[in-house]
């Protein structure tokens, strides 16, 4: 959680943003529907992680089992999830790891994600979501950045995998 939010940052409302008002991550939308009532750009603005913390647990970590997944593999689709969608975050996994791509993660896609490498499935996951951010006509505004936090889970996530591994040994 605290290095899904480093990559998060706090309040923004660029306006050429789809997401548009955001604090540490969370859209104004999201957070309406979370908290089930308007809410002011003063409301927004005064989001903290401890706030946010169980939004995030359900909304993505939930939704992509990250409590199933290998440590790693876990960190990368949860940052996938909140950055581009859950379902979205499932479809790169089942494509990398060549399952049937539709978006539910259930014991197929869990099992072959256990059979994968960790490592070579991040490549895989790391390659597809940078080529679906390309892609997005909002590319040219934000892609530097984009780019950036793509390498940074990468690399991110390899490094929990390998405290997972020497962990266990």
């Amino acid at each position: 959680f605290s290095a899904l939010l480093r990559h998060e940052g706090g309040f923004v409302n660029h306006p050429r943003d789809p997401g548009g008002m955001t604090n540490l991550g969370v859209t104004r939308k999201a957070w309406q529907e979370w908290v089930k009532h308007d809410v002011s750009e003063a409301e927004m603005r005064a989001l903290t992680p401890e706030i946010v913390k169980p939004f995030y647990k359900q909304m993505y970590w939930d939704r992509v089992r990250g409590d199933d997944l290998p440590a790693g593999v876990d960190h990368m689709l949860f940052d996938i999830a909140v950055n581009s969608g859950p379902g979205r975050a499932v479809r790169f996994v089942q494509e990398a790891v060549g399952v049937p791509v539709d978006g539910g993660l259930g014991p197929r896609t869990l099992a072959a994600i256990s059979d994968a490498d960790p490592v070579a499935l991040m490549g895989k996951i790391s390659t597809t979501r940078l080529a679906f951010m390309k892609a997005l006509e909002t590319w040219p505004v934000f892609g530097k950045g984009w780019e950036s936090r793509v390498n940074k889970v990468h690399d991110e996530a390899l490094w929990i995998h390998e405290m997972g591994r020497i962990a266990t040994n």
